[in-house]
């Protein structure tokens, strides 16, 4: 069985796989909770991806073998990206998991985390996407840079018009990205051809069954993905 933790921008997440299924399923940003699923199972091998705590300190904490997720692994696709070196590792993650679950097709992967991230693979090649503001984003820029708009949450939107301030908010946080989705959807299948398109993230289940394409939704993708590229550097 194999280890994967993702500590991401706003949520710690580890997995059991055994193979390509999960087994174990925890979300927590407790070291101890995680060291304890390696007592719990027979973990053979262990990737760690984090952008908020520096890795090495998970990899130092762990009782068994362990590697750090890098741009400089191998992977099944090529990256085809001017700088690697800069490039989120939740984004190569999501990438793995897309090639694996399309079986390396074309494919537009929509991270809906703290950004909304595009990645696009197009001939087993990470070619690059788009990044623009997540959902709490936005809302903390609207409520930051002006002098009286409150700070909203985002809850399930069914109209389009706001009949107070804080639904007028949530309407065009909501509205504006699912337009925004919808036009980067068509605007990256127009200059790339068919692709197949799946969406993650946090904020997902707020879109998935409003945008005029057809997706899939796969809320453990960039697990799903470490354990590809686990799997493929065994």
């Amino acid at each position: 069985m194999k280890l994967v933790i993702d500590f991401g921008n706003t949520i710690a997440k580890a997995a059991v796989f055994d193979n390509s299924e999960i087994v174990k399923l925890i979300k927590s940003t407790n070291l101890e909770e995680i060291i304890h699923l390696t007592r719990e199972y027979q973990i053979d091998d262990c990737i760690i991806s984090s952008t908020s705590i520096q890795p090495q300190h998970i990899q130092d904490s762990l009782p068994i073998k362990s590697r750090i997720l890098s741009y400089k692994m191998s992977f099944p696709f090529k990256i085809n990206y001017e700088t690697p070196n800069t490039l989120g590792l939740d984004r190569i993650a999501v990438v793995a998991g897309a090639f694996d679950l399309f079986s390396g097709d074309d494919s537009l992967v929509i991270d809906c985390g703290s950004c909304i991230t595009y990645d696009l693979l197009v001939s087993q090649e990470f070619v690059g996407g788009a990044i623009s503001p997540g959902v709490n984003m936005r809302f903390k820029a609207l409520n930051t840079f002006t002098a009286n708009l409150p700070l909203v949450e985002l809850s399930e939107m069914n109209s389009l018009v706001g009949t107070s301030t804080d639904g007028s908010l949530r309407s065009g946080v909501f509205n504006g990205i699912r337009a925004e989705l919808d036009e980067m959807i068509t605007s990256f299948s127009e200059e790339y051809g068919p692709l197949k398109v799946v969406i993650c993230g946090g904020d997902y289940i707020f879109f998935e069954n409003k945008l005029k394409a057809s997706i899939f939704a796969a809320p453990e993708l960039v697990l799903k993905g470490l354990n590809g590229i686990l799997r493929y550097n065994a």
